[in-house]
């Protein structure tokens, strides 16, 4: 018995190694070759030594004794278990009709209101009598075109008549500034962002098993508050400027940051020009609709000197605005993955965003109080010096550097 013990303790080491280098016919084969070797017993012993059923090693010495031809095959032509879908031929039809939108989006579908996951699906079906695992499930959908989607937005909902004649107009005015060597800017409030040890979106390069740790919850603090970037992108020079507010998102910040970037920017690079072409969102602290806005850009034109031209993305188009995909979209790349533990680092992150294209950033924190709820009357609007287009006046407007003057209608 010691002696028995011995050899399959020895066969066992043997096995070990020689296993993972083996097929699978390999493998038995060379449990039948052992098999042989030891004489009486050993089919037995090899099997206990492999950790296979005693008919494995039986199957081996048959093949050895029949003197078996290597074809390149591992296994005989047909062998292996049948697919699920070969022994339940209406499955596949059963699945694609619980997934198929139309039949989804009927009322007596059994997942018009659940998630289409693979275990939700295999349970449906099984429940039909089609024993199935989510794992199956998961590659009929393959093997039938499906694959997890997200949604997409491209469905802008209804379309004001006369969207394309605005982006018509404001690409004409573009061109004829630029023409002329005068600034055009984009302007637009970026996302809040919270401020402090939060998760930030993304991903970048970490030492493996070290992520950076972050607090559990997004709950703000109030103490610290939220960091609104507030920018102007020069579509001329390709150059951004972003103001890190602290206080809240009005026009009076906007135009505050419009007047930092004239002064320090603007004027320096264009100091020729007599005007200014604003190309803005249709709401938001720079919304058409904002008396404070078009008060804020009337006292910015009568103390800069320029005639401040403004004109509007129609309604439900903002991210067609040029500073979306020229400068945040850079900014959100930049820091992506990173906390933005302070202001200061959200300001020193903007800052040092470039692009491939030659994209160049400054950022500036702004301190400045601006409260929210300020009323402008009738009689104040009436006293600006603004002149509406002929062509819808209402997002197209410019607000003269003299107070006393309204320029000719465009």
């Amino acid at each position: 018995m010691v002696v028995a013990a011995r050899v399959e303790e020895v066969l066992s080491g043997k096995l070990a190694e020689l296993w993972p280098h083996l097929d699978e016919r390999q493998r038995r084969l060379l449990l039948g070759a052992e098999a042989r070797a030891l004489g009486r017993g050993g089919a037995a012993a090899v099997a206990r030594a492999a950790g296979v059923s005693r008919s494995t090693v039986d199957r081996g010495v048959v093949e050895l004794a029949a003197g078996v031809v290597t074809d390149g095959r591992v296994r005989r032509p047909g062998a292996g278990r049948k697919l699920v879908e070969e022994h339940d031929p209406r499955l596949v039809a059963a699945l694609e009709e619980l997934v198929d939108p139309a039949t989804r989006g009927d009322p007596e579908s059994p997942l018009r209101w659940t998630a289409k996951s693979t275990a939700a699906l295999a349970g449906e079906l099984t429940g039909r009598g089609h024993q199935v695992s989510p794992r199956t499930v998961a590659r009929l959908l393959k093997e039938a075109g499906y694959s997890l989607q997200a949604n997409v937005k491209t469905v802008e909902g209804r379309q004001h008549p006369d969207r394309d004649a605005q982006f018509g107009y404001l690409a004409a005015r573009a061109g004829e500034f630029l023409g002329a060597g005068d600034p055009v800017v984009s302007v637009d409030t970026k996302k809040k962002e919270l401020v402090g040890n939060y998760k930030n979106a993304g991903r970048e390069w970490q030492p493996a098993g070290a992520p950076v740790a972050v607090g559990v919850h997004d709950f703000p603090d109030p103490a610290v508050g939220k960091a609104i970037p507030y920018g102007v992108y020069d579509i001329g020079a390709n150059t951004g400027w972003v103001s890190v507010g602290t206080d809240h998102d009005t026009a009076a910040f906007a135009v505050a940051t419009l007047r930092r970037w004239w002064a320090q920017v603007g004027q320096p690079a264009y100091p020729h020009a007599r005007r200014l072409l604003v190309s803005a969102d249709a709401g938001g602290s720079n919304g058409y609709r904002l008396r404070a806005w078009k008060t804020e850009l009337a006292a910015f034109a009568a103390d800069t000197g320029l005639a401040v031209t403004v004109c509007h993305l129609p309604p439900g188009t903002s991210k067609w605005n040029k500073i979306e995909h020229r400068l945040f979209s850079a900014i959100t790349m930049n820091w992506r993955g990173r906390p933005l533990h302070t202001h200061q680092v959200v300001v020193d992150l903007i800052g040092a965003t470039t692009t491939r294209t030659g994209l160049t950033v400054h950022a500036e924190l702004d301190h400045g109080s601006y409260p929210k709820g300020v009323k402008v009357t009738d009689r104040q609007m009436a006293a600006l010096p603004l002149t509406r287009h002929n062509f819808h006046g209402d997002w197209n407007y410019t607000l003269a550097s003299d107070p006393t003057h309204r320029t000719t209608p465009m």
